[in-house]
């Protein structure tokens, strides 16, 4: 061989360039940015619109159908769904994979800005968000302290945040809790009807006051003089003369006569508690383009920083996501150093001398860093499928390797001089050796072309895997010749003992199945058969969920519940929580509305950070279920749930608290789909399994409507704008204005009528409002009072309500459970024009599985024709093709005897295989070939072929197998997630190695046969 012969002679210029790769591939590793998985944009856009003091009926015919119906033919949206809540709407657009989400993010704001002007007046304008994996908080952070709430929270907007955002990497800081400053007019409704005024009459009079006029220029001289008119609110005690009207005998009425001017905060919709300690919660997120780690190790040092400046608060990491990351990394960079000095050690055990053992493993090394360099200039990150797939190919690195290595051996042996050794021992297994390195790469190449979260996910593990598997082959062909030339000439040694008795073993075990060919392919196919009948008992999901430590427990209330009986019930369930969990580190709750979702207002929640996996004896999962047993059905009054929740970025069609199982129930009548969900749920509890399940109609809030009765209203000359706008200032409050504080703080003022949340019915229809003539009518009489209850959301699909019923899955797989409740809802009854479907996680793990199987086909068919090309014959590749159903066998086994579900690694995992095992079957049909142009008999030359193989079979699949074997094994933070992977490709070549030893040469036999001399098809 050209190539191994020129680098023999140029060993310098051999190792010059070795050592420019690796230290290419050294630089590109210090620069790579580290993350938990690859970046995945998921096709979804978001689009949220306030609409404050609506309820979720007006929010749906006013503002979110409008907007349904406007960007529904935005080019590439596959599903659009929406959920309608008191003051909130959200519209969820769904694209295909592969969308140009920003040109489409642009459509749907010129279509939005259409409709506008057809939005109710309080509607703010909709924002667009964009949903991807890295949504979620980078870091956690408490904030408490001594201070005054208003000032506790100004702080954490003004200060905190804003040191917190200018941090590289960082691109927003979400703030829960705390109190917010507002000026509150609290008007006095006796003295306000004594006066004869009416609310709207107070409000513009402040909305008058505030005021700030540019009045142009002014010239004096050679010089101009601005024209300034202030008429900012600077000063309280100024607020309260404002005059607001005038008595019947002219007399000023001034504010201070008709209410009180407040200082306070606005209504406390959310209560946040961080360690116990009632407070502020920080949610830092990461730019999509950052380092989340490096991001994660500026925040620490900021917030050291911070605490150092402002000893008077204390502020608290309640979760890392980084620190995660970074145990995951460790443990798979350990993986990669255990996997690959197992590998150093089966060749010390065949080769029995360490400097060839040596010449060998240099390929592992080389082959790793170079390949960093992909990573680098492709754009990666350091993340567990990249290094996950490093991990995997550690023992495919160095097979190449071994078989140029033992070529070359075999001759040095038999006394041929050391360079004609390096380049005849090359140049003999350089086809075959090729022809196994390109049917691995075949295996890669659908997967590269991958569409949807599979391919977001796995792209990367291709290419990585793929350049890898170059380099190593460039090494056996460039280094490992020189090295193994430059290797001292050894005495011959036979093979140990051990070796020579497992080879005749292994003749005898071969020469008798030549005898008894029939039976053994019988027998073999057998095997296959019941290890297909075995899949169904796997299970499907679509990710190994992850052991991070984050754990929730939400707990829902009856509607209409206040925020202080919620806080004052949680008080005691966080204490009863902490004593079932010792394993806890840090924890915040949280009770009432807020986020960015629409609803949640009758809501708490406890979420925790566990101690990392090494510290506890349970793991995450397991503390779930202790706390699921415990306080399921035994908090009166609410609804308890509880989530691992390991994995859930991936789950981009989960539930809203990160649910499995998602069955949507669509028609038109609410009350119908409510008495259908309700149906689901009862019939689906029963399902081993499932747990936790609710159903998004499932509670109504009560509520007074009051109906505004036009006719009357036009009689008595008062706009039905002007009726509904006193009513909810009466209440709600109305925002006359700003009032500048100093230091340039602008505070809302917000006018409401005194007590207004305790007021009677009677006393508010005895307000006034103003009519056209200046007269002053009550509310009664143009009002009627109806009592009713409103859904507290409103959800649509396709512009067509649903309910959804969620579910939570315990201790089985989702596809299972799938099965299961499809059989239990098979027969349930429905009226024309409802139905159901079941979404969620299950769609997207129907289209992962989907995608995988049209991938693994594809696979098989190119290794079959790479290999076809290769050995210009259909023959010979379809005998080492029997290869795959037989290493399918052990991977099947491996995942039963090991509890893991077919998901997308371990499925990943057996599409590799398809390329890793028939490297052996190359390597035996190879050799039986040149034996039959040798004019050996097909029987002949199989025994030949089995004999001289069998130790670079062996040799290549232990070290193979044994550098999985760690990853396998599945020990330490962030292993669950490669392992599924690893055991499907250990067990396969367990049984593929095993098997393919006998059932290959078999096939070969029949496949050639001599006729009149001639090896037939040869």
């Amino acid at each position: 061989m050209k190539l191994a012969a020129f680098c023999g002679q140029r060993p310098v210029f051999t190792v010059m360039v070795t050592l420019i790769a690796v230290i290419l591939g050294l630089n590109s590793l210090d620069r790579l940015p580290i993350d938990l998985m690859p970046e995945v944009d998921y096709p979804t856009v978001r689009i949220s619109a306030s609409y404050e003091g609506a309820g979720p009926e007006e929010v749906e015919s006013q503002v979110v159908e409008r907007i349904e119906n406007a960007v529904a033919p935005v080019a590439g949206v596959e599903s659009i769904e929406s959920t309608s809540a008191e003051g909130q709407g959200d519209v969820i657009l769904s694209f295909a994979w592969g969308t140009d989400l920003d040109a489409a993010a642009n459509d749907i704001r010129e279509r939005i800005d259409r409709i506008l002007p057809n939005l109710p007046d309080g509607v703010e304008r909709p924002r667009l968000r964009f949903i991807d994996m890295s949504d979620r908080p980078v870091m956690v952070l408490g904030l408490a302290s001594d201070l005054d709430p208003i000032e506790l929270r100004r702080l954490a907007e003004d200060r905190v945040r804003d040191r917190l955002e200018r941090i590289p990497g960082v691109g927003s800081v979400d703030i829960w809790g705390g109190l917010e400053r507002e000026i509150e007019i609290a008007v006095d409704r006796g003295r306000l009807q004594a006066v004869g005024l009416a609310l709207e009459d107070v409000r513009s009079a402040l909305a008058d006051a505030d005021f700030e006029v540019a009045a142009g220029t002014r010239e004096e001289g050679r010089h101009e003089r601005g024209l300034r008119v202030p008429g900012r609110v600077t000063d309280l005690d100024t607020l309260a003369t404002v005059v607001v009207g005038r008595g019947e005998d002219g007399a000023r009425i001034r504010l201070a006569d008709i209410a009180e001017v407040r200082d306070t905060h606005e209504r406390e919709t959310r209560r946040i508690r961080v360690d116990g300690v009632q407070g502020i919660r920080l949610g830092v997120r990461a730019r999509t383009d950052a380092n989340t780690v490096e991001t994660a190790r500026a925040l620490r040092s900021e917030i050291e920083q911070l605490r150092e400046d402002m000893p008077q608060i204390g502020l608290l990491v309640v979760r890392d996501t980084a620190v995660y990351i970074e145990r995951s990394m460790a443990n798979l960079g350990r993986t990669i150093l255990f996997g690959g000095v197992l590998a150093l050690l089966v060749m010390l055990v065949f080769m029995r001398d360490f400097r060839a053992a040596a010449v060998a493993g240099v390929a592992i090394p080389v082959s790793l860093v170079t390949t960093f360099t992909l990573v680098y200039f492709a754009g990666f990150t350091l993340n567990l499928m990249t290094l996950g797939g490093m991990a995997l190919g550690v023992g495919l690195m160095v097979d190449n390797a071994i078989v140029v290595l033992e070529s070359i051996l075999a001759r040095r042996e038999r006394g041929m001089p050391a360079y004609r050794a390096a380049v005849e021992g090359t140049s003999e297994v350089a086809p075959a050796v090729t022809a196994s390195t390109l049917t691995t790469l075949a295996i890669f190449l659908p997967l590269i072309f991958l569409e949807g979260l599979a391919g977001a996910l796995f792209s990367q593990l291709a290419w990585v895997v793929g350049f890898a598997l170059v380099a190593s082959l460039l090494v056996a062909f460039t280094v490992v010749p020189m090295l193994a030339a430059r290797l001292p000439q050894q005495r011959r040694r036979g093979p140990p003992r051990w070796y020579k008795r497992l080879e005749w073993g292994y003749r005898r075990l071969l020469s008798g199945a030549l005898k008894q060919r029939g039976a053994v392919m019988v027998l073999a196919f057998s095997v296959v058969a019941l290890a297909m009948a075995l899949v169904p008992r796997l299970g499907t999901e679509l990710m190994p969920d992850t052991d991070e430590g984050d754990l929730r427990i939400s707990f829902e209330w009856e509607p209409g519940i206040s925020l202080e009986f919620m806080d004052e019930r949680m008080q005691h369930l966080e204490q009863q929580v902490l004593e079932h969990v010792p394993e806890v580190e840090h924890w915040d709750s949280s009770s009432g509305t807020g986020g960015f979702r629409a609803g949640g207002g009758h809501t708490s929640r406890i979420d925790m950070a566990l101690v990392p996996l090494t510290e506890r004896q349970r793991s995450t999962e397991e503390v779930a279920d202790s706390l699921r047993r415990e306080f399921a059905n035994e908090v009166p009054g609410a609804e308890v749930r509880v989530r691992a929740r390991g994995m859930r970025m991936m789950r981009g069609g989960a539930g809203a608290d990160g649910e499995e199982l998602s069955i949507s129930v669509y028609g038109y009548q609410r009350e119908t789909l409510d008495q259908i969900a309700k149906r689901i749920e009862s019939l689906i509890e029963g399902v081993d399994g499932v747990t936790d399940v609710s159903f998004s109609m499932d509670d109504s809030s009560p509520e007074e409507r009051l109906v505004i009765d036009r006719v009357r209203a036009a009689d008595l000359n008062v706009p039905v704008s002007r009726i509904a706008d006193t009513i909810e200032a009466a209440v709600a409050g109305a925002r006359a204005g700003l009032y500048r504080a100093q230091g340039g703080e602008e505070v809302a003022i917000q006018v409401r009528l005194a007590q207004a949340r305790q007021i009677e019915m009677e006393e508010l229809l005895d307000l006034t409002v103003p009519s056209g003539d200046g007269e002053q009518i009550a509310l009664r009489n143009v009002v009627d009072v109806v009592d009713g209850e409103s859904p507290l959301t409103i959800e649509r699909r396709d512009r067509q309500r649903v309910t959804t019923v969620v579910a939570n899955i315990g201790e089985r797989d989702l596809g299972s459970v799938v099965a299961d409740v499809r059989d239990e809802l098979a027969g349930l009854p429905l009226p024309r024009g409802y139905g159901w479907w079941i979404g969620g996680e299950y769609e997207e793990q129907a289209e992962a599985l989907r995608q995988l199987t049209i991938t693994l086909m594809l696979a098989v068919l190119l290794v079959y024709m790479v290999m076809a090309s290769l050995y210009e014959s259909l023959r010979n590749p379809f005998v080492v093709m029997f290869t795959v159903p037989f290493a399918g066998v052990g991977a099947v086994l491996m995942l039963w005897l090991t509890g893991t579900t077919i998901n997308a690694q371990s499925f990943i995992g057996i599409i590799m295989l398809a390329g890793i095992v028939v490297n052996n079957g190359i390597l035996i049909v190879d050799r039986a070939n040149r034996s039959l142009r040798a004019g050996a008999p097909p029987r002949q030359a199989v025994l030949i072929a089995g004999r001289r193989r069998l130790r670079p079979v062996l040799m290549t699949s232990l070290t193979t197998g044994l550098a999985l074997a760690p990853l396998a094994i599945g020990f330490g933070e962030g292993a669950e997630a490669q392992a599924p992977m690893a055991r499907s490709v250990l067990g396969g070549l367990i049984s593929g190695t095993l098997i393919t030893l006998v059932v290959i040469p078999l096939v070969f036999t029949l496949m050639h046969r001599r006729r009149g001399g001639v090896v037939a098809g040869n």
